[in-house]
This record gives structure tokens, C-alpha cells and sequence, in this order.
């Protein structure tokens, strides 16, 4: 008899382990887009369909109800040679000077003062963040009532105690575009210290430990430790900050109008008269197009320089 050699057992076949890929849900794709629906029409219909009409009227001899022509780069040209357009350039860019740093340093100062997690301190920064959140035209009326030019004025009265006269402040020339920049500072300051007190809870405690310990006083501290950590902080505050300025218009409007004798006049304001005052609207395009090309401009320009250093 013979043995016959038993074939080994064939192992059994694994079962082949199927990957379950989430499947996407038919049909729901859309849903994070109706909710921003609303939000997105809104910009736009007041936002980007005005822009672009912007730029076609600033190129256009707008004509209302007789029919618009084509200008080319008239409105351009006879913009940038107007002497008040220069004046309103350089109105505009020391207001933004003066309110961007001011409001920053005021800002970080404000910063350094409130950070902690005690009650007080929450209590304290509301209190200090509620200039941002009142209406410009309130804090405009305000700041007018203030700026009242006589000695029986607020800001006067407090003048006087320190044996100062009374200053005119809005209504004389050589101090009114000094007292907007005060109060677009008072104004944005409390924005940039809530920016800045979210920088400082992302700076390491331990180098602050460290810098203690190595014997670094408060100011070396702030100059070595603080700062370092806080530049992208700075890099984006300065590009709103410079911006706010740059599109400074109610509070000039409400205040002065851009007086006296045009000391005050910037280019949102000046663009405001052209376009709505004097029926230049293509003019008045061809100013706001020129505004805008200036804030990308600057933007660009400060986002590079940081990526260069951060490089």
C-alpha cells in the first residue's frame, strides 16, 4: 500500500480589508456658501461693483442722464496737477503718519499697562475699548465739544490750569489737523492694545524668567524680550494703522470739513466734493483709484520688507 504524501493545508485567504473612504456627501457642498450668501452679496453689491465702476468712470466724462464719454487719462491728469490734490497729498500723509505711530505707541503702552487675567484688569480693558465701538459721529461730537476755542472750552480749561492760553485748536490752522490726529489716535489706540495684548499671551514666559534672572531690568526686558517677539505684530498693525489713516474722511468731515482755509483738507474729503459737490465724478474716480493704487502700494511694499527679514 501505497502512502501518499498529504499536500500541507492551503492557508485560508485573508480577507481583503477594505478601505472606507468617507464618501462625500451629495448635496452638501453648498452649504458653508449660503450661509456666507448674505455677507457676500452685500460686499458685493455696495463694494465691488461700485470699485469697478470706479475705475470705468475715472477714464469716462461722466455725464448724468446726457450720457457718459470717453476721457482716457484726462481726469488723471488733471487731478494730479491740481494744487489742492498736492495739498490734500500731503495733509493725508502726515494725518496717517501722526495717527499710525501715535496710536501704536499709545496702543502698546496701554498693552503693557492692562496685561493679566485678574477681574480689574478685564474690567479696565472694556472700559478702554469702548472709543473703538462708539460711532465716529459721536466721538466726533464729542472731540468738538472739547475742542471748543474759547477759555471756557474743556481742553482750555485745562490749559489754563497749567498757565497756557486758550488754543483754537480745529478753528485755527496750525493746530487743527494736530488735534484730528489726537483724536484718531484716542480712537484707535484701544484697537492696537487689544492686537497687542493677543502678541504678548503668545510670548514664551520663560524668556522673560530667563532675562530676570540674568539681571535684565524692566526696560531691557520690554527691549530685548517684548519687541523681538512682537514685530509680525508690528508689521500688521502698521499696515491697518497706515491704512485707517490713509482713509481718514468722517472724522475731517464732521470736525472741519476740511478747513480752515484747507488745512485740514485730505483726500478723502477733497474726493468727496469733487464726486458729490461739484458733480466731477470723474474726476473724483479718478482720485479714489489713485488712493487705492497708494494703500496696495504700501501694503505690498511692507508685507515684502517682512517676509525679507523673516527670511
Amino acid at each position: 500500500m501505497s502512502v501518499q504524501e498529504a499536500a500541507p493545508p492551503r492557508a485560508a485567504p485573508r480577507p481583503h480589508k477594505q478601505t472606507t473612504r468617507p464618501r462625500r456627501r451629495g448635496g452638501q457642498w453648498w452649504i458653508p456658501w449660503l450661509f456666507l450668501a448674505p455677507a457676500l452679496i452685500l460686499f458685493l453689491y455696495f463694494k465691488f461693483i461700485p470699485m469697478a465702476q470706479a475705475v470705468s468712470m475715472s477714464v469716462q466724462e461722466v455725464r448724468p442722464y446726457l450720457g457718459n464719454t470717453w476721457a482716457g487719462t484726462a481726469n488723471y491728469s488733471e487731478i494730479l496737477s491740481s494744487d489742492s490734490f498736492h495739498s490734500a497729498i500731503g495733509n493725508t500723509v502726515v494725518l496717517a503718519i501722526g495717527q499710525t505711530f501715535g496710536s501704536m505707541v499709545l496702543g502698546f503702552g496701554l498693552a503693557l499697562l492692562v496685561e493679566g487675567q485678574t477681574r480689574k484688569l478685564t474690567f479696565i480693558r472694556s472700559a478702554a475699548f469702548l472709543p473703538v465701538v462708539v460711532p465716529i459721529a459721536v466721538v466726533a461730537e464729542l472731540w468738538r465739544i472739547m475742542y471748543h476755542p474759547t477759555s471756557d472750552g474743556l481742553l482750555n480749561q485745562l490749559l489754563g490750569l497749567i498757565g497756557l492760553g486758550p488754543s483754537g485748536f480745529i478753528n485755527d490752522p496750525d493746530t487743527s489737523l494736530a488735534s484730528i490726529a489726537v483724536t484718531g489716535i484716542w480712537r484707535g489706540a484701544p484697537y492696537d492694545m487689544m492686537i497687542f495684548l493677543a502678541g504678548l499671551a503668545g510670548i514664551d514666559r520663560g524668556l522673560y524668567e530667563a532675562a530676570t534672572v540674568d539681571g535684565a531690568s524692566t526696560r531691557q526686558r520690554i527691549l530685548h524680550v517684548t519687541l523681538p517677539g512682537l514685530r509680525p505684530v508690528f508689521a500688521i498693525l502698521f499696515v491697518l494703522a497706515a491704512v485707517r489713516g490713509f482713509r481718514s474722511f468722517t472724522e475731517v468731515f464732521l470736525l472741519t470739513n476740511g478747513g480752515p482755509n484747507g488745512s485740514t483738507e485730505v483726500v478723502m474729503t477733497l474726493i468727496y466734493k469733487l464726486g458729490l459737490e461739484q458733480n466731477r465724478l470723474g474726476v473724483g474716480s479718478a482720485g479714489a483709484v489713485l488712493l487705492f493704487i497708494a494703500t496696495l502700494v504700501l501694503t505690498v511694499c511692507v508685507q515684502l520688507l517682512r517676509r525679507r527679514r523673516t527670511a
